[in-house]
């Protein structure tokens, strides 16, 4: 079963899943065969993971190292950005929500509506590094300058030392948690440039930058790391005063680097009875599923993961693919 099931990349989707159990169990009926166990009894030890686009590597590592200590249990894993994570947690339709921030009071209130109270898990932290192309001679940029170049007030390089080349903003598309985080942190709750580009995932800004001699974007630590040969990482000041700060695993544990967040699970606690047997459940209008259905919650697979995600070898893989431990 492992290699049917393995860890979903971004935009697999969990019907995929299903149709392979239920293709499986017409073959084996077919061939006079039961197969072992029910369509709804497999389906319960596959955990499902959806959300953050940051955290779609660290959670396929653990997923792959899980899976290989229990090969009776599957896990899926798909991005598509933190809020789009959270939404399916309150639509029911994922086990768990990673995201790169904090839930908002207007989907803990959605929430609450449809009969799911989301629990909030730290699993692990990440420093969130500021890119540019490798050609470009600026090294370290204040909080203020990055604020004024995210934000438009700097429209050229030349006025922070480096090439005369209008500054090509490259960010995260509003769904994500990234998106969020960075505009709160460094924007200080200002709009992006007017002219930003947005993004649907961590990949294409750094391909952006590494190609765009004008190219500024901003990408989780861990991403960073592995495009080293790509993109160059620029240190940051907390101002003209201060040192400049490389973001690192030391320096986000430290709390010299200023740009860092937690990163989150969310998982459901389900508050409503479940719908009746073979009852469909149709969506609203925001795409949320209406109270008393079924919550796809109280999995003791789905606690078995996160307790290996929080364990010292889960920890591990952490550290191991550049992100940093919350131990």
């Amino acid at each position: 079963m492992r290699n049917l099931f393995s860890v979903s990349r971004p935009f697999t989707t969990l019907v995929v899943l299903v149709s392979v159990l239920s293709l499986a169990a017409v073959f084996l009926q077919g061939c006079g065969r039961r197969p072992q166990g029910s369509l709804s009894s497999q389906l319960g030890s596959m955990v499902t993971i959806k959300g953050s686009d940051t955290m779609v590597h660290l959670v396929s590592i653990w997923a792959e190292e899980f899976m290989d200590a229990n090969p009776t249990l599957q896990v899926s894993v798909t991005g598509g950005g933190s809020g789009t994570g959270i939404a399916a947690l309150i639509n029911q339709t994922t086990d768990v929500a990673a995201s790169s921030r904090d839930i908002k009071e207007k989907e803990m209130t959605i929430a609450a509506e449809r009969g799911v109270q989301p629990q909030e898990i730290a699993v692990a932290r990440d420093g969130i590094a500021v890119v540019v192309n490798p050609d470009n001679p600026v090294t370290e940029l204040t909080m203020a300058q990055l604020h004024d170049l995210f934000t438009g007030a700097v429209k050229n390089w030349k006025e922070l030392g480096g090439p005369d080349k209008p500054v090509l903003i490259y960010s995260r598309e509003s769904s994500s948690g990234t998106f969020i985080f960075f505009r709160e942190t460094v924007l200080n709750n200002k709009d992006y440039a007017p002219k930003s580009r947005l993004l649907p995932a961590t990949s294409t800004i750094m391909e952006a930058v590494s190609s765009d001699l004008g190219g500024i974007g901003y990408v989780g630590l861990g991403f960073a790391k592995e495009a080293k040969d790509r993109v160059k990482v620029v240190n940051v000041k907390a101002d003209d005063a201060s040192p400049a700060i490389t973001p690192s695993e030391d320096t986000v544990k430290s709390g010299e680097y200023a740009i860092a967040r937690p990163l989150f699970f969310y998982v459901s606690q389900p508050v409503t009875a479940p719908a009746p047997e073979g009852e469909d459940v149709q969506a609203d209008a925001d795409g949320v599923s209406p109270q008393g259905t079924q919550p796809v919650v109280g999995k003791p697979s789905v606690n078995q993961f996160i307790e290996f995600c929080l364990s010292e070898a889960g920890q591990k893989v952490v550290e191991e693919t550049g992100y940093v431990s919350i131990r």
